[in-house]
């Protein structure tokens, strides 16, 4: 994620001053466990941030961090506190539309489909940066869940870097799979330079949980 201070095009200047242009280009993403930043939630008056430039964020999945980005042709712009101030809009208002812009996205962004000898593996790389993102969407969980799910199927989920989601089925006669998802998902989160988590997680319920081999 390139620094907010970083030359940056017209619009992405505008956005960062009105929030009529932000709006429009502002989504969710995941930061890795202990980004530290401005919890939206405690953010009553918009004005009691101005100056401040620390990233504005909420509390995601499995001690994840999600932060908001300003979308600006090629990098992106981490909204923070001064952000907020000049666009004087409640942080439930930046949360929704920037909710809204990932659905829409991922309404029509591909997924990849992967099956071979039994495994069948389902990604979103598309390379727009809002890839690992789409966990946070019940709807990505409930396609997921509706393509990789089944009788004795377990649910895999790697989020090892910004620009990938992947995940897998993993059945009761296949457990070595697991290991080596997990192998997989570690080395691309070691070799990206917008690593979020080298952690294996799975879908449970509905909900993104760390991943217990031992667990039924």
């Amino acid at each position: 994620m390139d620094d907010p201070e970083a030359t940056a095009t017209p619009v992405s200047l505008s956005a960062q001053q009105s929030w009529e242009a932000a709006a429009p280009i502002l989504y969710p993403v995941l930061r890795p466990a202990g980004t530290k930043g401005l919890l939206l939630e405690t953010l009553t008056d918009p004005s009691s941030v101005v100056g401040n430039v620390d990233p504005l964020v909420d509390e995601g999945p499995v001690d994840l961090v999600v932060a908001y980005a300003l979308e600006a042709g090629g990098f992106d712009v981490l909204a923070n506190g001064d952000h907020l101030s000049a666009w004087v809009v409640a942080p439930a208002t930046l949360r929704e539309a920037a909710f809204a812009n990932l659905r829409a996205w991922s309404a029509t962004a591909p997924w990849s489909v992967e099956e071979e000898a039994g495994r069948h593996v389902i990604s979103s790389d598309t390379g727009d940066g809002w890839d690992a993102s789409r966990i946070l969407l019940p709807d990505v969980i409930a396609h997921l869940e509706h393509e990789l799910g089944g009788p004795a199927t377990r649910i895999l989920v790697g989020l090892p870097a910004r620009h990938l989601l992947v995940a897998a089925s993993l059945r009761d006669d296949d457990p070595e799979f697991a290991t080596l998802f997990a192998d997989f998902v570690l080395e691309y989160a070691s070799d990206s330079d917008e690593a979020i988590d080298r952690r294996l997680f799975e879908l449970r319920g509905g909900r993104l949980v760390v991943f217990d081999p031992t667990a039924a």
